[in-house]
């Protein structure tokens, strides 16, 4: 697995400094961590439906 500098923040040293804001903070990365793959297939069907920006 690899842990970037901000995962590593979040998940040692903000729980050291405060456990409850680290809490929430984990809930969200991991909420969007098991969604971004949805999202990585809307951008993928905008770019090749030509309603994506980048695609014209």
């Amino acid at each position: 697995m690899i842990v970037t500098s901000v995962h590593k923040d979040v998940s040692e040293r903000l729980l050291k400094i405060n456990p409850s804001l680290a809490h929430e903070v984990r809930e969200i990365l991991d909420e969007n961590k098991a969604e971004r793959h949805i999202r990585g297939g809307m951008a993928t069907k905008l770019k090749y439906s030509g309603e994506h920006p980048k695609a014209m």
